[in-house]
């Protein structure tokens, strides 16, 4: 249950002030930083999977339990701290998951064995999960443009120019300076203190009335919960494949191409994320519900083009998996997040976007254990095309319940927009 007295910090935050529109601007663009560096944390690894592998003869479960760590992390964080910045504001929230992915930098740059792998993902996951749900949080609460989808829109444009630079920059820094396995994260560190100082120099959204935490029971209030079900499962698709490609897309590109240039690896694994972020700038007044059926439809698409480039070992078919893979992640992230945004009441945001996070990023640490674990007992394209199946049940199952609920959610929608209450 939530804490009883979260609508009284909702009316004490409006009573106290709220800020003008350009504290609110700032406060906007310093959760979008958040949320990028949240994805760049999570990306930045994943060029250098292949090399911690070589270096100490990790199977590929091993380098797929180290991703799955973050989630890991996440599943017990969220629970634990999703109502956290609805009682003492996002911006405290966001500033001590930024602390956290900044220690995970520390981590990551003086691991001299796997175990300092796991503690960094840790880290990492606790940081995203105290900062992401709060930063979308806050940019739904602070966007100024009139357009209540430019939020989502944002986030989805935001992680994915995080991620993109992520993988570009990583595996240039690791082909072509000393240190491979040092310098992307001392820029994931100095982004960690630019985004600190972003934050400090955005007002202060602490609630007037104070009340203690305790943990929160996950819930979603009952005239929403359809809606939500097709919002999560809509960013656990994009999240799920994502897993698979972030976990062993350097790998399936080393059987393709035979080649170990980190930079070429980099780019090629940054191709999905540019379209990601290419493809949200085009979505701010495209219907969530649209958005989500659209993303689905070419989920199912990329799931093909991956099982048939891993399965022939193609790399042609891997871009395209890249391209069609990023514009469905796009889509269906997108749509997620702006059916949430909809419907979600304020008083109870913080904790709604936490379990929708909570529930994706448990299908993601599935998803990226169940691959690794096939590809290390079998072969990596059985592991993969086994993925693309259960994942493609999934799309299915997003399919029926749009096409089962559709008046429903229709009518959800128009209520939230309108402020009115909704039926159980």
């Amino acid at each position: 249950m939530t804490h009883p007295a979260t609508s009284t910090l909702i009316a004490a935050r409006g009573a106290a002030g709220a800020p003008g529109h350009a504290g609110r601007a700032r406060t906007f663009w310093a959760a979008a930083s958040v949320l990028a560096l949240a994805l760049w944390s999570s990306g930045a690894p994943s060029v250098l999977y292949p090399i911690y592998a070589a270096r100490w003869d990790l199977t590929p479960i091993v380098v797929t339990s180290v991703f799955a760590t973050y989630q890991l992390a996440l599943m017990v964080v969220l629970p634990l701290f999703g109502n956290l910045s609805d009682l003492i504001g996002r911006r405290r929230v966001m500033l001590a998951g930024i602390a956290l992915i900044g220690a995970s930098a520390l981590v990551f740059a003086m691991a001299p064995h796997v175990g300092y792998l796991f503690v960094g993902r840790m880290l990492q996951g606790a940081g995203a999960g105290l900062a992401m749900g709060a930063a979308t949080a806050s940019l739904i609460e602070n966007n100024t443009s009139g357009n209540p989808r430019f939020a989502s829109t944002v986030a989805t444009v935001a992680t994915a120019a995080g991620l993109t630079l992520a993988l570009v920059v990583s595996g240039i820094f690791a082909e072509y300076l000393p240190l491979p396995l040092v310098w992307s994260y001392v820029v994931l560190l100095a982004l960690s203190v630019v985004s600190v100082m972003a934050l400090l120099a955005s007002p202060d959204d602490r609630p007037a009335v104070r009340v203690g935490w305790r943990p929160q029971v996950p819930f979603v209030p009952a005239g929403i919960r359809i809606g939500f079900v097709i919002a999560t499962l809509s960013v656990s698709l994009a999240y799920s494949v994502g897993a698979i490609f972030l976990s062993l897309g350097a790998h399936m590109i080393g059987q393709f191409t035979s080649t170990d240039n980190t930079a070429v690896v980099g780019v090629l694994l940054a191709l999905s994320a540019f379209f990601i972020g290419g493809t949200g700038l085009f979505l701010a007044k495209v219907p969530a519900r649209t958005l989500v059926w659209s993303g689905t439809a070419l989920t199912l698409l990329s799931l093909a083009l991956m099982a048939a480039a891993s399965a022939v070992r193609s790399l042609p078919l891997f871009v395209a998996w890249c391209v069609v893979g990023g514009i469905a992640y796009s889509l269906a992230f997108t749509g997620g997040l702006g059916l949430i945004n909809q419907l979600a009441p304020q008083r109870h945001r913080g904790a709604i976007l936490s379990l929708l996070y909570l529930i994706a990023y448990t299908l993601q640490a599935v998803t990226a254990l169940g691959v690794g674990a096939l590809a290390t007992s079998g072969t990596l394209g059985l592991a993969v095309g086994v993925g693309a199946l259960g994942l493609g049940v999934l799309c299915l199952v997003v399919v029926v319940l749009l096409l089962v609920h559709p008046a429903r959610a229709r009518s959800t929608q128009v209520a939230s927009r309108q402020g009115q209450p909704t039926g159980g």
